[in-house]
């Protein structure tokens, strides 16, 4: 039992005490997947416990949960694992305070419904799959362009010449942000998720702050479109403030979702696949020669650029067989989930042609599956198609350099040569 909580910490002799997966020094170095594995064989909801209140939470840990079907199980129950109460993000800066987060429930991602389900309502219109058809010739053109200048080049980080630079437009393009703004999305986006990593020298204020100019640039580009509407998503989205559509503060709010949601986490997917190619270079071969559409989710499934979320329980509850207290958080670890062998044959083994592949690299299902999954697919395979078709001979010219971060699967940099 723990002294603090009275809760019931399930042994797991492969791990070290105070191991925490959400360790932000942990994650710098690799993803936790041996330890992941020893959890989902002796302890698969395990208290993992924490100093009190850290990261401005008013407890003392909680619980891990490293099975797929558990995942998927607090995923699709809104109704008793919340992402308001706590909010999904399952650590903040250690110097985060409970006002602060609050303050984060404003976010699409952090909300319960029905308040959940009139906004994404709203903003699924963006994401139809006609919509994301509608990008899809700008967006191939673009991915040329955008391998056909990093290989002229000859080398350098693929970080920032490829993977951060499709997201980029593919977010930009949807909602109109001009060519010449687009560069601002990324510096806002990176100062927001690099709290954590010293070498970005990025401040708990500099973060917030950085939040504060994204959400009032996207307010003003609504002002914008109300008073002067064009053909575009903005102005279906802000046409009239009523049910069927988002105010201002919505709008800035939904654009900051977009740009770490949308923009971030399909660039380090991309640069996780690769790197995941150039470590298995028959799969590259294999990809060069068929293109198969099956890759895209197998890189995400590799990659799981977001290795965490949380819930809090709203009720007192089971899970897997462990009694959860009204209260206490759970840790939702897709990255785990992702490799659980009682659903992925060999999920060690990065194999393009996998089939089927129910990852959970876009959320494990219920209100929050991820509204952009279509478009992240298509970014990703017009990518790696245009990477295929104009430098197929790229290879690792370095070791990449990992984000420093609680639940981001980031890479800072992967050096690479195009010929």
């Amino acid at each position: 039992m723990t002294a603090a909580t009275g809760r019931t910490r399930l042994a797991c002799p492969a791990l070290p005490d105070g191991f925490d997966p959400t360790d932000p020094g942990l994650n710098h170095e690799r993803v936790p997947l041996p330890e992941f594995a020893a959890l989902r064989e002796t302890a698969p909801v395990a208290w993992i416990p924490q100093p009190h209140g850290l990261a401005g939470f008013g407890d003392d840990g909680y619980w891990a949960v490293t099975r797929h079907a558990d995942v998927r199980t607090v995923s699709t129950s809104p109704e008793t694992f919340s992402s308001w109460a706590n909010t999904a993000i399952i650590r903040f800066h250690e110097r985060m305070t409970r006002d602060r987060i609050d303050a984060q429930r404003l976010i699409l991602l952090n909300m319960d419904p029905p308040e959940h389900t009139r906004l994404r309502r709203i903003v699924q219109r963006g994401f139809t799959p006609r919509a994301v058809r509608a990008l899809e010739d700008a967006l191939r053109e673009r991915a040329g362009r955008i391998v056909a200048e990093a290989a002229a080049r000859g080398g350098g980080d693929f970080v920032t010449d490829i993977a951060s630079e499709l997201p980029l437009q593919a977010i930009a393009e949807l909602i109109g942000v001009p060519q010449e703004d687009r560069a601002r999305i990324f510096a806002w986006s990176n100062r927001m998720t690099g709290y954590d990593d010293p070498e970005l020298a990025v401040t708990e204020e500099t973060a917030a702050q950085a939040s504060v100019e994204l959400i009032s640039y996207a307010m003003g580009m609504a002002a914008e479109r109300k008073a002067r509407p064009a053909r575009d998503i903005v102005s279906t989205l802000v046409a009239a403030e009523d049910e069927g559509s988002l105010n201002g503060d919505e709008f800035g709010f939904f654009v900051l979702l977009l740009a770490v949601a949308g923009s971030e986490t399909t660039r380090n997917a991309i640069t996780h696949g690769m790197h995941a190619y150039l470590t298995h270079p028959e799969q590259w071969k294999l990809f060069r020669a068929e293109r198969p559409r099956t890759a895209a989710d197998e890189i995400v499934r590799w990659a799981t650029p977001v290795t965490s979320f949380q819930r809090t329980a709203t009720r007192d509850t089971e899970l897997g067989g462990t009694r959860i207290a009204a209260g206490d958080r759970v840790g939702l670890f897709y990255a785990s989930a992702n490799h659980d062998p009682e659903v992925f044959t060999d999920p060690g083994t990065f194999d393009i042609t996998r089939d089927p592949n129910p990852h959970l690299g876009f959320g494990g299902g219920g209100p929050h599956f991820c509204l952009g999954a279509g478009l992240a697919r298509l970014e990703i395979d017009l990518i790696f198609a245009a990477l295929a078709d104009t430098a197929p001979a790229i290879r690792l010219a370095g070791t990449p350099r990992r984000l420093r971060s609680p639940w981001l699967n980031g890479v800072k940099e992967l050096r690479v040569t195009y010929a």
